[in-house]
């Protein structure tokens, strides 16, 4: 993945976007596509503040709030240190769907206990910025930063401009999701269903049986052994190799 420096020019804007859908693409899962995204805001903030920042992202969902991914693992630690105060610029961020700066974390008053703690980490500026989610949930990009005031308004602009297609990038990403699990649940319903019926078939022509009486036994074995009924059918095919056998299962 190229890492190309964030600006809020029509070129830096289009170009991340274009990124962020290759993220979406190369993604396998939601998480992978969280880590990509703290790894290429890391990058490119880096790049175009020319120093080194680190980001994390903060989750609310399904009420749970975590630290969903990091571009290091100090990031995370500095994502966490706010969440176990329960106060911070980012979980501000969430709750108010607002731009939130630390300009020096040695002298905002909002939040003293947790600007002691990250002043003591030598984090001195923090910027988070909100993502909004769908259904309800919400979440935040933060930027991290040793130097104070090093946020200033172009940056801060930029951040912005890159949240708001971080936030569409992260739905598509969401969604895709959902739907290859969906279609992963039903495809093993289908198999599931597939191997029932085989099992069932089976104990037809052993029997000389309807299919309802065949599936009664199938029942029957399942609650009598305790297993699942898919378990049991498996097993009675994977068992079926062409050689009549006994299927009774009524002892």
């Amino acid at each position: 993945m190229d890492h190309t420096a964030l600006d809020s020019s029509d070129q830096g804007f289009a170009a991340a976007a274009e990124q962020l859908q290759d993220l979406v693409i190369d993604s396998k899962d939601v998480s992978g596509f969280l880590s990509e995204l703290c790894e290429f805001s890391a990058k490119s903030f880096s790049a175009s503040m020319g120093m080194e920042v680190v980001c994390a992202v903060t989750l609310h969902r399904h009420r749970r709030l975590n630290t969903a991914a990091w571009s290091t693992p100090d990031a995370r630690k500095f994502d966490e240190i706010q969440q176990g105060f329960g106060e911070g610029p980012c979980l501000h961020a969430m709750e108010t769907q607002t731009t939130v700066l630390v300009r020096d974390t040695r002298t905002d008053p909002r939040w003293p206990d947790y600007c002691q703690a990250m002043a003591a980490l030598g984090q001195l500026s923090v910027l988070g910025v909100p993502l909004a989610l769908d259904e309800g949930a919400t979440a935040a990009l933060n930027i991290f930063a040793t130097v104070p005031d090093v946020f200033d308004p172009g940056t801060i602009t930029s951040a912005e401009l890159f949240a708001s297609q971080a936030q569409r990038a992260l739905r598509l990403a969401v969604r895709i999701g959902v739907r290859q699990q969906l279609a992963d649940d039903l495809r093993a319903a289908m198999e599931s269903r597939t191997t029932i019926d085989l099992a069932a078939g089976i104990i037809m022509g052993q029997n000389r049986c309807s299919q309802h009486e065949a599936m009664a036994i199938l029942t029957k074995a399942s609650s009598g052994r305790n297993k699942k009924l898919r378990d049991v059918a498996a097993g009675l095919v994977s068992s079926f190799d062409g050689v009549p056998v006994t299927t009774h299962f009524d002892s």
